[in-house]
Protein backbone atom coordinates (compact mmCIF):
# COMPACT_ATOMS: atom_id res chain seq x y z
CA UNK A 1 0.00 0.00 0.00
CA UNK A 2 2.82 2.34 1.03
CA UNK A 3 3.38 4.78 3.80
CA UNK A 4 0.88 7.37 4.23
CA UNK A 5 3.74 9.88 5.42
CA UNK A 6 4.97 9.73 1.52
CA UNK A 7 1.57 9.59 -0.91
CA UNK A 8 1.75 9.34 -4.39
CA UNK A 9 2.77 12.22 -6.88
CA UNK A 10 -1.32 13.19 -8.46
CA UNK A 11 0.10 14.96 -11.49
CA UNK A 12 2.41 14.74 -14.04
CA UNK A 13 4.77 17.15 -15.63
CA UNK A 14 4.48 17.31 -19.54
CA UNK A 15 7.77 15.44 -21.15
CA UNK A 16 8.42 18.68 -23.45
CA UNK A 17 8.81 21.90 -20.52
CA UNK A 18 10.74 24.01 -22.73
CA UNK A 19 7.95 23.72 -25.38
CA UNK A 20 7.21 27.51 -26.17
CA UNK A 21 3.57 26.95 -27.43
CA UNK A 22 2.69 24.59 -24.44
CA UNK A 23 4.45 26.91 -22.21
CA UNK A 24 2.30 29.94 -23.95
CA UNK A 25 -0.56 27.99 -23.48
CA UNK A 26 -0.65 27.13 -19.86
CA UNK A 27 0.45 30.95 -18.72
CA UNK A 28 -2.95 31.75 -20.89
CA UNK A 29 -5.03 28.75 -19.09
CA UNK A 30 -3.38 29.97 -15.56
CA UNK A 31 -4.73 33.07 -16.20
CA UNK A 32 -8.31 32.34 -17.17
CA UNK A 33 -8.44 29.96 -14.86
CA UNK A 34 -6.70 31.63 -11.67
CA UNK A 35 -4.28 29.19 -10.81
CA UNK A 36 -1.63 29.42 -8.76
CA UNK A 37 0.96 27.21 -10.18
CA UNK A 38 1.28 25.38 -13.13
CA UNK A 39 1.37 21.78 -10.79
CA UNK A 40 -2.85 23.01 -10.32
CA UNK A 41 -3.15 22.65 -13.95
CA UNK A 42 -0.93 19.57 -14.36
CA UNK A 43 -3.06 18.05 -11.93
CA UNK A 44 -6.00 18.93 -14.08
CA UNK A 45 -4.17 17.19 -16.88
CA UNK A 46 -3.74 13.75 -14.88
CA UNK A 47 -6.70 13.80 -13.97
CA UNK A 48 -8.28 13.98 -17.16
CA UNK A 49 -5.81 11.78 -18.82
CA UNK A 50 -6.62 9.08 -16.01
CA UNK A 51 -10.19 9.46 -17.16
CA UNK A 52 -9.64 9.17 -20.68
CA UNK A 53 -7.46 6.00 -19.66
CA UNK A 54 -10.26 4.41 -18.32
CA UNK A 55 -12.60 5.34 -21.40
CA UNK A 56 -10.34 3.82 -23.97
CA UNK A 57 -9.74 0.87 -21.99
CA UNK A 58 -13.84 0.27 -21.52
CA UNK A 59 -13.91 0.69 -25.40
CA UNK A 60 -11.36 -2.22 -25.38
CA UNK A 61 -13.74 -4.78 -23.37
CA UNK A 62 -16.39 -7.14 -24.76
CA UNK A 63 -19.86 -5.73 -25.10
CA UNK A 64 -21.14 -7.10 -21.63
CA UNK A 65 -18.53 -6.30 -19.95
CA UNK A 66 -18.65 -2.59 -21.22
CA UNK A 67 -22.35 -2.64 -20.83
CA UNK A 68 -21.91 -3.19 -16.63
CA UNK A 69 -19.14 -0.59 -16.33
CA UNK A 70 -19.50 2.30 -19.18
CA UNK A 71 -22.70 3.55 -17.00
CA UNK A 72 -20.79 3.91 -14.05
CA UNK A 73 -17.59 6.16 -15.27
CA UNK A 74 -20.61 8.06 -17.38
CA UNK A 75 -22.67 8.40 -14.55
CA UNK A 76 -19.30 9.83 -12.34
CA UNK A 77 -18.71 12.02 -14.86
CA UNK A 78 -22.56 13.51 -15.03
CA UNK A 79 -22.29 13.80 -11.37
CA UNK A 80 -19.34 16.52 -11.73
CA UNK A 81 -20.68 17.72 -14.62
CA UNK A 82 -18.02 16.76 -17.00
CA UNK A 83 -20.49 15.35 -19.60
CA UNK A 84 -23.89 15.36 -20.34
CA UNK A 85 -26.40 12.22 -18.82
CA UNK A 86 -26.77 11.17 -22.31
CA UNK A 87 -23.36 10.99 -23.25
CA UNK A 88 -21.44 8.58 -24.81
CA UNK A 89 -17.45 7.31 -24.37
CA UNK A 90 -16.74 9.63 -27.21
CA UNK A 91 -17.79 12.69 -25.10
CA UNK A 92 -15.42 11.38 -22.76
CA UNK A 93 -12.27 11.18 -24.93
CA UNK A 94 -12.94 14.51 -26.18
CA UNK A 95 -12.88 16.20 -22.63
CA UNK A 96 -9.94 19.07 -22.18
CA UNK A 97 -8.39 20.15 -19.02
CA UNK A 98 -10.52 23.50 -19.00
CA UNK A 99 -14.08 21.11 -19.11
CA UNK A 100 -12.16 20.26 -15.36
CA UNK A 101 -11.07 23.36 -14.30
CA UNK A 102 -14.43 25.38 -14.92
CA UNK A 103 -15.75 22.77 -12.51
CA UNK A 104 -13.33 24.07 -9.47
CA UNK A 105 -14.94 26.07 -7.00
CA UNK A 106 -13.13 28.57 -7.40
CA UNK A 107 -14.10 29.00 -10.98
CA UNK A 108 -17.60 28.64 -10.12
CA UNK A 109 -17.38 31.44 -7.93
CA UNK A 110 -16.10 33.70 -10.29
CA UNK A 111 -18.97 33.13 -12.00
CA UNK A 112 -21.96 33.18 -9.74
CA UNK A 113 -21.32 35.05 -7.28
CA UNK A 114 -19.87 38.63 -9.42
CA UNK A 115 -16.06 38.89 -9.10
CA UNK A 116 -13.89 40.75 -11.02
CA UNK A 117 -11.01 38.52 -11.43
CA UNK A 118 -10.78 34.52 -10.33
CA UNK A 119 -7.96 35.74 -7.94
CA UNK A 120 -10.50 37.79 -5.98
CA UNK A 121 -12.93 34.38 -5.92
CA UNK A 122 -9.79 32.52 -4.70
CA UNK A 123 -8.55 34.64 -1.98
CA UNK A 124 -12.51 34.56 -1.13
CA UNK A 125 -12.51 30.88 -0.83
CA UNK A 126 -9.32 30.46 1.38
CA UNK A 127 -10.29 33.07 3.62
CA UNK A 128 -13.58 30.77 4.05
CA UNK A 129 -15.89 33.25 2.95
CA UNK A 130 -17.51 30.66 0.83
CA UNK A 131 -20.44 28.04 1.55
CA UNK A 132 -21.72 25.09 0.10
CA UNK A 133 -25.41 24.11 1.21
CA UNK A 134 -24.47 24.36 5.04
CA UNK A 135 -20.60 23.78 5.21
CA UNK A 136 -17.74 26.71 4.67
CA UNK A 137 -15.60 24.94 2.25
CA UNK A 138 -11.67 26.83 1.52
CA UNK A 139 -10.34 24.85 -0.44
CA UNK A 140 -10.14 26.45 -4.91
CA UNK A 141 -9.73 23.30 -6.18
CA UNK A 142 -12.85 21.59 -4.53
CA UNK A 143 -14.75 19.95 -7.65
CA UNK A 144 -18.07 21.04 -7.50
CA UNK A 145 -20.88 18.52 -7.95
CA UNK A 146 -23.78 19.74 -10.49
CA UNK A 147 -26.32 19.24 -7.40
CA UNK A 148 -23.85 21.36 -4.72
CA UNK A 149 -23.81 24.52 -7.33
CA UNK A 150 -26.81 25.92 -6.37
CA UNK A 151 -25.86 26.34 -3.28
CA UNK A 152 -22.72 27.94 -3.94
CA UNK A 153 -23.05 31.18 -1.73
CA UNK A 154 -21.39 33.68 0.71
CA UNK A 155 -21.22 32.69 4.32
CA UNK A 156 -23.60 34.69 6.82
CA UNK A 157 -21.03 37.21 8.29
CA UNK A 158 -19.03 37.70 5.35
CA UNK A 159 -18.69 41.72 3.82
CA UNK A 160 -17.92 40.33 0.61
CA UNK A 161 -20.89 40.82 -1.12
CA UNK A 162 -21.29 44.76 0.41
CA UNK A 163 -17.91 45.04 -1.12
CA UNK A 164 -18.50 43.93 -4.60
CA UNK A 165 -21.59 45.94 -4.45
CA UNK A 166 -19.99 49.15 -3.33
CA UNK A 167 -17.49 48.79 -5.97
CA UNK A 168 -19.86 48.44 -9.16
CA UNK A 169 -21.73 51.36 -8.01
CA UNK A 170 -18.48 53.24 -7.74
CA UNK A 171 -17.65 51.61 -11.53
CA UNK A 172 -20.96 52.48 -12.85
CA UNK A 173 -20.31 56.22 -11.60
CA UNK A 174 -17.44 56.77 -13.07
CA UNK A 175 -17.60 55.74 -16.38
CA UNK A 176 -18.14 58.49 -19.25
CA UNK A 177 -21.36 58.81 -20.65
Amino acid sequence: MGDPKYPRKVWRKPKRPLNYELKMEELKTLGTFGLRTKRELWKAHTELSRVRHQARSLLALRQEVRAEKEPILLRSLARIGLVSSDATLDDVLNLNATDLLSRRLQTIVTKKLGFKTPYQARQAVIHGHIMIGERRVDIPSYTVRVDEEDSVRFTPESKIPKMLEDTKTKDSRNRPK
